[in-house]
């Protein structure tokens, strides 16, 4: 397992993969070591929780440090990403007790009804590279809350921010063998899906991988959670604060270099101002400064894997050839680093690349309609469902389309699509199943245990 700093193209380092003897020995103390965190009362996780939440917010310039040095996060945006998950931990720390408390169901008849939340054991947690320390803890939370432990394969990346995250547990109180980090190639997850001790599976990656996955862990009959790639569609109607609107469209376009599931990436502009916005926006994208991750001034920094980058500029010249037009960009700079630089492409429709597929990179697409409902149309006119936005200065109508008509997990008005550990976080059509994050969040991986008492 290699990783290598995207700025400079340099090794950081390279760590030993984990072998299946290994890995057959973690998860049997880890068995051992689940059950007895089971026993333990809320309280006493909700304290780990806690130290772990300050441990992070002490820490967060080192971390942020560690997550910029291996994908190239410019470093503001990595501290905001360890204090967000000092943020989840406080969250469960407080709310997950009552989420996990049992119920009582009325009935008419002398027995008394409840609903009980237990713990489903082992849960195998397979992380992406673009959030390393978010993706793992916002999970990790609700789960160590429940009573699970977890075993983590990380993207390999990212394998640093992997050991930190386990001496981190450590430091918090959690035992060695109620989280532990395990590094292994793709190739191998489908033999620790099917291991007898793990109970359970999540995956935040890419559609490919999640579909893997979750044929994998259905023919082992494992539950899963799968958070999977997304294009998220921001509809700008004719009534939009064109200022507003270009302002959160360009920042959510660029979180991240544009590495991120629920970026903004299809702009569906309706043409009453599509050249308004148009300007707004292409001025916005022009002040943005891309350049070393670790400097403040810059607000985008590479891409996390020269593959990745190469595949994002592919996407692009395919687009254009079949009849897109780069207002913006477009052009694989001259500079050490895995750079691309922020891109705008217009006249994008479906069945170009980039409309259909998922552009993970600072590249926005245009795409101009007429009406409300083409641009309704249009914005679900995706195998992709996790975000989506629509820009109004007709709150109620906003409201009406994000809630019963644009297709996603998440949709906002005159806001980006961003996760909060208040709300659950998920998608639907090939953007996954399942949710993250608030009371649904910590029920996913728990047995929903009905019990009857008679009197």
């Amino acid at each position: 397992m290699q990783s290598k700093n995207p700025a400079t193209e340099k090794n950081i380092a390279e760590y030993p993969e984990t072998s299946i003897e290994e890995v057959d020995q973690i998860l049997h103390n880890m068995s051992q070591a689940q059950r007895e965190w089971a026993r333990t009362s809320l309280h006493v996780r909700s304290d780990r929780l806690l130290k772990l939440a300050s441990l992070l917010e002490e820490n967060k310039d080192e971390y942020a440090g560690l997550i910029t040095d291996e994908m190239g996060k410019p470093l503001s945006q990595a501290i905001g990403e360890v204090e967000k998950c000092a943020w989840v931990c406080r969250f469960y720390a407080e709310k997950g007790p009552g989420y996990l408390e049992d119920e009582a169901v009325p009935t008419d008849s002398d027995q008394k009804y409840m609903i009980s939340y237990q713990p489903l054991g082992i849960i195998l947690a397979i992380m992406p590279w673009n959030f390393p320390f978010w993706q793992f803890i916002r999970h990790a939370a609700p789960s160590f809350m429940a009573g699970n432990s977890i075993i983590l394969k990380h993207a390999s990346n990212v394998s640093g921010c992997a050991l930190a995250i386990e001496k981190l547990m450590i430091m918090a109180g959690f035992k060695d063998d109620l989280f532990r980090s395990i590094f292994i190639p793709s190739s191998k997850i489908e033999r620790i899906i099917h291991h007898p001790a793990v109970s359970g599976v999540t995956l935040t990656g890419s559609t490919r991988a999640g579909s893997s996955v979750g044929r994998q862990a259905g023919e082992a009959l494992k539950k899963t959670v799968l958070e999977l790639g997304g294009s998220d569609a921001y509809v700008i109607l004719d009534d939009a604060d064109i200022e507003q609107a270009a302002d959160l469209c360009v920042t959510s376009r660029l979180i991240n270099s544009g590495q991120s599931c629920i970026s903004a990436k299809r702009f569906i502009i309706m043409d009453a101002v599509y050249d308004a916005f148009k300007e707004a926006f292409k001025e916005k994208m022009s002040e943005k400064k891309m350049g070393n991750p670790i400097d403040p001034d810059n607000d985008v920094g590479p891409l996390a894997r020269e593959d990745l980058r190469n595949t994002l500029h592919e996407q692009v010249k395919k687009s254009v050839n079949q009849g897109a037009k780069i207002i913006m960009g477009g052009k694989i700079p001259d500079q050490t680093g895995y750079y691309y630089p922020p891109t705008i492409l217009e006249n994008v429709e479906p069945g170009m690349v980039a409309f259909d597929e998922e552009l993970f990179g600072p590249v926005a697409t245009f795409t101009r309609v007429n009406t409300e409902e083409d641009a309704i149309a249009v914005a679900n006119n995706s195998i992709y469902g996790l975000g989506a936005a629509v820009f109004t200065k007709d709150v109620k109508r906003g409201q009406e389309i994000a809630s019963r008509r644009l297709e996603a997990g998440c949709c906002v008005v005159n806001e980006i699509v961003k996760s909060d550990p208040r709300l659950p976080f998920g998608g639907i059509k090939q953007s996954g199943y399942g949710r993250e994050l608030a009371r649904e969040g910590i029920r996913e991986f728990v047995n929903i245990k009905s019990v009857v008492v008679s009197r």
